[in-house]
């Protein structure tokens, strides 16, 4: 079939997080949905009044075309709140308890009042599509329901993915088996099914055998050039190394292993201690924070808490290295697409999978396991010698560019127009 994507079409896009909540949960949406009018497709935000989140940046909704228009239900909150970022064990904690009474997630409580807003809008404009991106869950359930009311094509984004996510929690068989028979429901009746890695599109195909190759687009996660367009950082002439980690320590991610190698190179290179500067742009929690003073390296060690995302790519710019770690391969840190387009050198500490071989296929990584102590400290060795030598590696241009999310966005608007009836 040939698609005609010359004509404009609306979509409805479902998104419980969106600016001006901040955090890099909600790049991916917020990009997309700036760039879809590039492609004659217009999108119609459905989302919260974001008065009750960990962290806020207002700059952002200044990039959105005036084509874009963004709804938002009523909150209970009359004046913006900000939560402190909890620590793992009671984040779990919650997360489990929590998941007695809410299926698919929290965010079910939204629904109400998300449907009678979204019915709105479909009554006051001619929607083609529904897309909704998960997590929240919720967020699918919404599209669903009302695809089925208005007979209106829907599509799903999973940022990260469901079931199969060892991150949710199932306190019972039932309510696994209710979330699988929600997600297979919603699988079933989606026109188009995108995910962001081969790893969620293969968990998927493995779960839930109606489903075959050609249902399922992988579209990754991306950089937006015009981040890096609008930051000029000044060039420095402090002699210092310096190496950045860009956003939170989600759940069970721990610097823990990189500061005790650090640690370690710099008992074993006193030189290097006036030298290498280790940034921690974004939350931390006090528990990880307690780890820079227990290894002694206060004098080495810059917290900035949580900054502006074009604050945050400033930073990015200013750095030697830039230094991301995981400790599974299930999800997708949007921190690393960034750290391409900064075109800077990564160190990866995850295990063997999508993201450590994408790292390596930039041409400029250095890689092992999430804590290899031993190994940590020795590619800490080899990125001071490269640095000292103004030999450091440079990252492949071309390979970076298919992750321009403006590249990323064109795919995403042929989906929505393969959704489309016709």
């Amino acid at each position: 079939m040939i698609v005609d994507i010359a004509e404009n079409r609306n979509v409805l896009y479902i998104s419980y997080y969106y600016p001006p909540m901040g955090l890099s949960g909600v790049q991916r949406t917020f990009k997309f949905t700036k760039y879809l009018p590039d492609s004659k497709w217009f999108p119609y935000v459905l989302s919260t009044q974001a008065n009750n989140y960990y962290a806020y940046d207002d700059n952002l909704l200044a990039e959105l075309p005036d084509s874009v228009k963004v709804f938002r239900t009523e909150s209970k909150a009359s004046a913006r709140q900000t939560n402190p970022f909890p620590n793992y064990l009671f984040q779990k904690f919650g997360r489990y308890f929590l998941s007695f009474f809410n299926v698919p997630d929290t965010k079910i409580k939204w629904r109400k009042k998300a449907l009678a807003l979204a019915e709105s809008i479909i009554a006051e404009n001619n929607i083609d599509v529904i897309m909704g991106t998960a997590p929240p869950f919720t967020d699918f359930l919404l599209a669903y329901e009302l695809s089925k009311k208005y007979d209106i094509p829907f599509v799903i984004d999973y940022r990260d993915i469901w079931v199969d996510n060892p991150y949710h929690y199932y306190p019972t068989p039932y309510h696994k088996n209710k979330n699988t028979q929600l997600e297979h429901e919603i699988l079933a009746h989606s026109e188009r099914i995108i995910v962001t890695t081969r790893f969620s599109k293969e968990t998927l195909l493995r779960r839930y055998k109606f489903l075959n190759h050609a249902d399922v687009m992988i579209i990754p996660h991306g950089y937006d050039s015009e981040d890096f367009e609008r930051v000029s950082p000044e060039k420095r002439n402090d002699g210092k190394f310096v190496i950045t980690h860009s956003g939170l320590f989600q759940d069970d991610r721990t610097p823990k292993f990189f500061l005790k190698a650090l640690s370690s190179f710099l008992k074993s290179n006193p030189a290097a201690k006036e030298k290498i500067e280790i940034r921690f742009v974004g939350l931390m929690r006090p528990s990880h924070a307690k780890l820079i003073r227990k290894f002694k390296l206060e004098d080495n060690c810059k917290l900035f808490g949580y900054v502006t995302h074009s604050e945050s790519i400033r930073h990015i710019l200013d750095s030697d290295v830039l230094w991301l770690m995981m400790k599974d391969n299930v999800r997708s840190p949007g921190k690393l697409y960034e750290y391409l387009g900064a075109h800077k050198p990564i160190f990866i500490n995850s295990p063997e999978g999508n993201m450590r071989q994408l790292a390596k296929d930039t041409g400029a990584a250095f890689v092992c396991d999430a804590d290899d102590v031993a190994l940590i400290e020795s590619s800490f060795r080899e990125m001071y010698d490269l640095w000292t030598n103004d030999k450091l590696p440079v990252p492949k241009k071309e390979f970076i560019a298919q992750f321009d999310r403006k590249n990323l966005t064109s795919l995403l608007a042929k989906e929505l127009a393969l959704a489309c009836k016709y």
